[in-house]
């Protein structure tokens, strides 16, 4: 599956225009501030109806303007085009011109995984942004784990608003049989979830660490997943659960759950990530999501739609000799450059190279 042409309408800077996207890679040149990322995000929020710079839709919208659309043609598709359009501060995905109500039907359509500075947050940043991550990479294969994350969300969202409702002093009588329900539920998807994310971190480690250790030559860098609820089983876990009712009451929140399960990158019995220095990080976030790509491939025998912003520009010269090395697999791969890189190097027979200036993308001659 590759896109053959992208069109936008009042997104960000862009000019409103259709631009030929027909090859297996695309370069895309431009000073900083030009539109390059722009144009990523808007192939993104064609595969993912959000943006992956994480900011509310109404915010890509062009300046002065409150409606806009995005909208791609493929090929060797069963889906020809793929539009979202923002209007009256609603979204509205269409598929070959039928409008569908779930926006996680197109994740099968353009699967796509972006490789961006933002990623840094994956190894620096909270605990939620590395939970994000791995959800992100099981969703795009499993459907069902989805689905089982979307129920787990519901049910924790209703146990915080009792929590809250009966908390502290706020509130009075007993919730107890209101909370034995939910938490029948809440356990139930929340086991589900850690069956699944024990399994995928596993693997997801048996592809990363020797891809790290391949382009930085450090061995040993694994992926660790840490549970909230250390019980494991469904009995067990419900005992915890209510034993720990009073806690959760005072604090008005579920204080145990999957919400707030660890994902660690250690080396051996260390932390990695904590002792790394920023350039180790880098590689770090950028291995992930080489990982990431490989993992969904193996699952589901089709490549991704590759993104990369900027990934090659903090890499000295033999890591980005590496990294090129491991490169998952794409039909179709868009990289962003500034014009004094060295692009013409990674340039191969069919290559699109295109200049970005002032959200108008022109065709290099």
């Amino acid at each position: 599956m590759i896109l053959t042409s992208l069109r936008t309408t009042a997104f960000r800077n862009l000019a409103d225009a259709e631009v030929n996207i027909n090859g297996k890679d695309v370069f895309l040149v431009g000073e900083n501030g030009q539109g390059k990322t722009n144009f990523l995000e808007a192939l993104y929020f064609c595969s993912y109806a959000a943006s992956f710079r994480g900011v509310r839709d109404r915010e890509l919208a062009k300046t002065g303007e409150k409606e806009f659309s995005a909208a791609v043609t493929l090929q060797d598709s069963l889906v020809n085009q793929v539009q979202i359009k923002y209007e009256g501060g609603k979204k509205t995905v269409v598929l070959d011109g039928k409008r569908i109500e779930d926006r996680k039907d197109i994740l099968s359509v353009v699967p796509c995984i972006v490789f961006c500075h933002e990623d840094m947050e994956f190894v620096a940043g909270s605990p939620e942004r590395r939970r994000w991550f791995f959800d992100q990479c099981l969703s795009l294969y499993d459907p069902v784990y989805l689905e089982d994350l979307r129920r787990y969300r519901r049910v924790l969202k209703s146990r915080n608003n009792v929590l809250k409702e009966y908390g502290g002093n706020r509130g009075s009588g007993d919730p107890g049989s209101l909370l034995d329900a939910l938490d029948a539920q809440f356990v139930l998807y929340g086991t589900k979830l850690m069956e699944k994310r024990e399994t995928a971190a596993r693997l997801f480690s048996g592809i990363f660490s020797p891809l790290y250790q391949e382009v930085s030559g450090i061995a040993g860098i694994g992926v660790q997943y840490v549970p909230s609820w250390k019980q494991g089983d469904i009995p067990a876990i419900t005992v915890f659960l209510r034993d720990r009712r009073a806690m959760d009451l005072v604090a008005g929140v579920s204080l145990s759950g999957p919400h707030r399960d660890r994902y660690i990158f250690s080396q051996g019995q260390t932390e990695f990530a904590g002792t790394a220095s920023t350039g180790q990080r880098r590689l770090l976030a950028l291995l992930l999501r080489t990982a990431q790509a490989r993992r969904f491939s193996g699952m589901t025998g089709k490549n991704p739609l590759l993104l990369l912003d900027d990934v090659l520009l903090e890499m000295d010269g033999e890591k980005r000799k590496r990294f090129l090395a491991v490169m998952p697999g794409y039909d179709q791969a868009f990289y962003t450059f500034l014009p004094e890189e060295p692009f013409e190097r990674y340039r191969k027979p069919g290559t699109l190279v295109y200049r970005v200036q002032n959200g108008k993308v022109y065709e290099d001659v």
